[in-house]
């Protein structure tokens, strides 16, 4: 009879380990903020490697973030920028490790499709569109409206690429100029980046690119920033996420952690970008 308890225990203790090895990858990410600085963080980290998928338009603070990150944990962090719609690609084909679009709308799907750990979003920083026109404004632009003026050539973001094109489509559609703005658009790029470009150099009058923009060295001194009033902007929110595909919870947790933290604001300031709670 012993043996025949015997044996009924370890089938059902197989079965058991069995169906808790499937949802190993779901499992809640090891909180690891309360270890990250301390002295043997840097040994738990040392050679590991993490992706990062960005918006193209946070390239700045990432890029100091993680060089920061580096220095502290001892880890490798490769970091892929992009459009939010193509980097949102990357995350579905389970090539990245943190996912930080520049709106939440892309992190809102990517938690409907279970991409990402619910638990692991943190809201990073405010995205504050503007419009952006070369220095000196050659096509007199003043606010919204002049953007649909005849004659007036612009740039925006493709709404299918970055998120600063499908909020610049939502702008310009709540103030009922879409089809003369559309008439004036004579690129779509697909990232913020290549807007900043076309408006330095003077080849279009001007275009909605984010506030934070304003204080890179490729801005200074050639192009102007006008300020789209509150109530005609979408301002947006940008969060960070950990994927529910990475292979090192622990270390994608303490970076999702970090670049939300305390000794990330400074960095977040630094580049113009506004908090989410002033």
């Amino acid at each position: 009879m012993k043996k025949v308890c015997t044996f009924i225990i370890i089938i059902m203790l197989a079965i058991f380990l069995a169906g808790s090895g499937c949802t190993e990858k779901k499992s809640p990410v090891p909180s690891t903020s309360s270890t990250l600085g301390s002295g043997n963080s840097e040994e738990r980290f040392e050679g590991k490697k993490l992706t990062v998928c960005a918006g193209a338009g946070l390239i700045k603070p990432i890029n100091e973030l993680v060089e920061n990150f580096e220095k502290e944990t001892g880890a490798d962090i490769q970091v892929h920028y992009g459009g939010s719609a193509e980097i949102f690609g990357f995350l579905t084909s389970k090539d990245c490790d943190i996912f930080i679009p520049g709106d939440y709308y892309y992190t809102e799907q990517a938690m409907v499709r279970n991409y990402v750990f619910n638990e692991s979003v943190k809201n990073l920083t405010l995205h504050v569109p503007v419009i952006a026109v070369p220095a000196g404004n050659p096509g007199n632009i003043s606010e919204l409206e002049d953007l649909a003026k005849p004659g007036v050539k612009l740039a925006l973001g493709d709404p299918k690429g970055p998120a600063i094109g499908k909020v610049s489509e939502a702008i310009c559609s709540q103030a009922g100029t879409l089809p003369e703005i559309e008439n004036n658009t004579i690129v779509k790029t697909a990232t913020v980046n290549q807007l900043l470009i076309y408006v330095a150099s003077g080849e279009v009058d001007g275009a909605i690119i984010w506030e934070d923009m304003a204080s890179w060295g490729e801005a200074s001194g050639r192009l102007e920033i006008i300020p789209i009033p509150e109530e005609q902007n979408k301002i947006k929110t940008i969060p960070t996420a950990v994927s529910v595909y990475t292979e090192d919870p622990e270390l994608a947790e303490a970076f999702n952690t970090y670049i939300a933290g305390e000794k990330a604001e400074d960095t977040w300031k630094k580049w113009g970008f506004k908090p989410c709670n002033p």
